[in-house]
């Protein structure tokens, strides 16, 4: 069964553009030119991906973002901006984006952004083989992830993470105290190491953070300033005692 993307472009030639290399992925394609029938469309259309253009007429791409992931937090969020917008893309990452792009970009960077949004719905939808490093759960003190169910709880409360926010922390869990640099953490989680796109991981790391400090006062995640991130094992480990 084909999965269902959805190109909120107000660009006519764009939106072509980018029908053209989703199709080229087997991946079935609508498309809207205006923000304000993209949630009537969410209701009785189930999507992938959702593919949004920050600049769009009646409701802008950022409203639109938070909007879907309040309601379809499962839906992954792909946003496009220009290169001259830094603080719409870190706006539209702190609304919950999965990932952005940069116009102009090319097709097979585009390509890559989607089919890492694809792994990641894959893991979260489909049964995965089972294997000693896949399958078997990782538990680090009062944090346990199951990779299998797509489980995670921390102190035995459980998470609701996004698809990529999961593989983040469970790409931690799965190297306690290894410091991660934002280069490294890209190629690893996302699947690609284009330079430029560092506040992908920024923001992911923060929305976690926020989840995880609504049970815990302890930071799990740890910033290493001018190196990268590391998973704290030490106060998840010290809460069992």
């Amino acid at each position: 069964m084909q999965q269902k993307v959805l190109i909120v472009e107000d660009d006519a030639d764009i939106a072509d553009l980018l029908r053209v290399h989703l199709n080229e992925l087997d991946l079935d394609v609508d498309h809207l030119a205006s923000g304000d029938k993209v949630m009537p469309q969410l209701t009785h259309q189930h999507y992938a991906i959702v593919i949004l253009d920050i600049m769009l007429p009646e409701v802008d791409g950022l409203t639109l973002c938070r909007e879907i992931k309040t309601r379809y937090p499962k839906i992954s969020v792909i946003m496009m901006t220009s290169k001259s917008s830094e603080m719409d893309r870190i706006i539209g990452l702190e609304m919950g984006a999965d990932d952005y792009i940069c116009k102009p970009f090319s097709y097979r960077e585009f390509q890559a952004r989607v089919k890492a949004q694809l792994r990641h719905i894959k893991l979260l939808h489909e049964p995965q083989p089972q294997t000693a490093t896949t399958a078997s759960p990782v538990v680090i003190g009062q944090l346990q992830i199951d990779p299998h169910f797509h489980e995670l709880t921390l102190k035995q409360t459980p998470v609701d993470l996004t698809a990529t926010e999961f593989d983040l922390v469970l790409f931690f869990a799965r190297h306690p105290n290894q410091v991660f640099s934002r280069a490294q953490l890209l190629e690893s989680v996302w699947g690609y190491d284009h330079l430029g796109y560092e506040h992908t991981v920024n923001s992911h790391i923060n929305r976690i953070r926020n989840k995880f400090e609504q049970i815990t006062e302890h930071t799990i995640i740890e910033t290493v300033w001018g190196v990268g991130y590391k998973l704290n094992a030490k106060p998840l480990q010290q809460e069992m005692q």
